[in-house]
């Protein structure tokens, strides 16, 4: 199949088309499905209920519910999984009322839900809000002291986690000085720098880190952190599914940003180049649909697609992958050094294709040259149930879902070694340290 494949470049194009197009008509919709074989599929059918408690601070609505009151925009970004996970843990089976008892300790603020009128979460308060929260539970719990912090988690998805930055200042004047840039002067700057000068909150240096930002030997991505797929709204999601003997009749499909003018205006930053090398290299190629436009099929699209293109932005991860899992689209991941979400979990290799970034101008050939067999296996493995929920924060939650993922993997982190508790007035973190103003008060 495929030396078949790699003929049908030697035709005309439109000829090409169809015939491929036709040879992959088996792969339709995936209907058969395929378990994970190994401890890949038992992790991700683990059932963390009898494996931990997990003890939630009470803190004050100001830090998470009167938020969400004062914008209910935070419900529906890519950022949402703070929010729903504290409404998930508040009604689970694993929570616990007496912290004695409490394996995980765990701090429900929501530090992306202060956001500007266009949408974004101002950066530079959230280092302030989750200053704010942890010295309020350490002057009225027993707990974080005894550990400093080592036996809790905190939900940080920003896009470089708990460095707590943005990729880049989205042109807004009015927070051009605490972007620490001029965009207003058309002088971009991009926040990666910042982020990596900044690094992760010197107070949550002892705790584990669940967030989306994952990238290798990167100064944000503390060890044993969770990485975590981004939110995508899974109600909406479900309204736009297709009927199930809808065939895959789009080779390859992406929607989104080629270049990024606005931020980069010389093109030497954005997606390291991939995304540009994409366009530059296949838009006239019939076997890919790409376009900068958002069609409202968009969700219709992807599962009428057999491969979609999931390149680094600013960042390495978007919720571009979820809907890729989740519609059964075989996903094109091309990051470099990406840690991807629930790895111990979700067999990436499996189901998905690695194309590094310097090898964007041979993606056809890449793409065509997969056996038609591994193909069908990476479609069965993708329409097994159990792979979609595990990239979903569904409300209320399902078994195997994102929530159930995380909470597998604090308890794989089980029992605490000893060494985590400190002695009688020990400290570790140095809380004057930091950025003058994240010292600020909230």
């Amino acid at each position: 199949m495929a030396l078949a494949l790699l003929r049908l470049r030697l035709m005309p194009s439109a000829v090409a088309l169809a015939l491929l197009l036709v040879a992959c008509s088996g792969v339709a919709r995936g209907q058969d499905t395929e378990r994970i074989e190994g401890s890949a599929g038992d992790v991700l059918e683990d059932d963390p209920v009898g494996r931990l408690k997990v003890y939630v601070y009470e803190l004050p609505t100001k830090y998470n519910k009167k938020m969400v009151a004062k914008d209910s925009r935070c419900l529906s970004h890519m950022f949402a999984a703070e929010i729903f996970m504290h409404r998930f843990l508040v009604s689970s089976a694993i929570r616990t009322l007496n912290p004695e008892e409490a394996d995980w300790f765990y701090t429900p603020v929501y530090t992306t839900c202060d956001l500007t009128p266009w949408g974004h979460p101002l950066p530079f308060k959230s280092p302030r809000i989750m200053r704010s929260a942890i010295q309020f539970i350490s002057s009225h719990w027993p707990y974080w002291n005894r550990t400093e912090g080592a036996d809790h988690f905190f939900v940080v998805p920003h896009d470089f986690g708990a460095c707590f930055h943005y990729q880049v200042c989205h042109l807004f004047p009015l927070y051009m000085f605490n972007c620490g840039i001029l965009c207003s002067f058309g002088i971009p700057m991009i926040q990666e720098e910042k982020a990596i000068e900044r690094g992760i909150l010197p107070l949550l240096r002892r705790a584990t880190l669940v967030q989306t930002f994952g990238q290798k030997d990167h100064v944000c991505l503390k060890e044993g952190s969770i990485n975590i797929p981004p939110y995508a709204p899974p109600q909406k999601m479900k309204t736009h599914l297709v009927p199930p003997e809808t065939p895959r009749s789009i080779f390859v499909y992406f929607r989104g940003l080629f270049y990024d003018t606005a931020n980069d205006p010389e093109g030497g930053y954005y997606a390291r180049g991939a995304r540009a090398s994409v366009w530059e290299n296949f838009k006239n190629n019939p076997l890919f649909d790409i376009s900068t436009d958002h069609p409202p099929t968009y969700y219709e699209d992807m599962q009428r697609s057999i491969f979609c293109l999931c390149p680094l932005g600013w960042a390495p991860w978007s919720p571009r992958l979820v809907e890729a899992v989740v519609f059964g689209c075989i996903p094109v991941i091309i990051a470099d050094d990406i840690v991807l979400p629930f790895a111990d979990a979700i067999p990436w290799d499996e189901i998905g294709v690695f194309v590094a970034e310097d090898d964007v101008p041979k993606l056809d050939t890449i793409l065509t040259s997969i056996p038609m067999e591994v193909i069908l296996r990476k479609q069965r493995l993708l329409a097994n149930p159990s792979m979609k929920q595990a990239m979903l924060f569904p409300q209320p939650a399902q078994p195997g879902d994102a929530f159930h993922q995380i909470l597998n993997g604090l308890a794989r982190k089980l029992p605490h070694d000893k060494a985590v508790h400190l002695n009688p007035g020990q400290k570790v973190l140095n809380w004057t340290q930091g950025p003058v103003g994240d010292l600020k008060p909230w």
